[in-house]
């Protein structure tokens, strides 16, 4: 579980509830159902416009990662591919061929295939790559579903603001009924803004940074099943792979 994300969401909207508080005001005078139904059910509409059915409840699937993201354990999958190439080198590439359905990702799979079928390191790397890079792009699609939220909540939420403000030119003569539309105007806004940079844009961020880690995997275990086919020694691929491992900086 990133208990970081969780942290994140939690101090921010925490931020600001309590700084409302602390100037006076009250959760109550943040709840607004006009302004609530107008931001988010037109960023909702905006972003099913915009994506393919496909890729919109996609991104509604993943969501979960933000908070449990698939963990990627490098030093495992260079020790994997070490063991691979030292059965290779024994056995010859057939006997690759149990390891295939032990596999998860769709490209280990093909990779391991091309070795067993005795393909050229070359063609595996030209095949291999066609389907990183196709991987990537699918995934950043996700990741730009809550881009979109994030360009368009804060734009509705200026549009719930001049409707609120309609609203109060409407009734000038009407005391009672301005406070309505005053609130509508400002929570909007709030709404908007609030939203797109405390939820919708980090969540992209953070589905991208997944999304980079998980491609940078799989260019390691490309690397590693081309220099498989290439014949190289099992100490040389390990010292090759291990460069894909860097520490955070300090």
């Amino acid at each position: 579980m990133n208990l970081l994300s969780i942290f994140g969401l939690l101090v921010g909207i925490g931020a600001v509830l309590i700084g409302n508080k602390l100037d006076g005001g009250h959760i109550g005078s943040l709840l607004n159902g006009s302004a609530f139904v107008i931001v988010f059910g037109g960023t909702l509409g905006a972003v099913c416009l915009q994506f393919p059915p496909a890729v919109f409840f996609k991104s509604l699937k993943v969501l979960i990662r933000v908070f449990l993201p698939h963990k990627i354990h490098l030093k495992a999958e260079i020790d994997k591919i070490v063991r691979w190439s030292g059965i290779a080198r024994k056995n010859g590439f057939l006997d690759l061929e149990k390891m295939i359905a032990r596999e998860e990702d769709s490209l280990v799979k093909k990779g391991l295939q091309l070795l067993v079928d005795g393909t050229e390191p070359a063609i595996i790397r030209d095949t291999l790559e066609v389907e990183l890079f196709a991987k990537e792009y699918a995934d950043l699609q996700i990741a730009k579903v809550y881009e979109s939220m994030g360009g368009y909540a804060p734009t509705i939420g200026i549009i719930g603001a001049v409707m609120g403000l309609i609203h109060v030119m409407q009734n000038l003569s009407e005391p009672a009924l301005l406070g309505e539309g005053i609130a509508t105007a400002f929570v909007a806004t709030i709404y908007g803004v609030a939203s797109a940079n405390l939820i919708f844009l980090p969540i992209a961020q953070q589905l991208k940074s997944q999304v980079y880690a998980q491609t940078q995997a799989r260019e390691m275990m490309m690397e590693g099943l081309v220099a498989i086919a290439a014949g190289e020694n099992s100490r040389n691929i390990e010292l090759k792979l291990s460069g894909f491992i860097t520490e955070p900086p300090h």
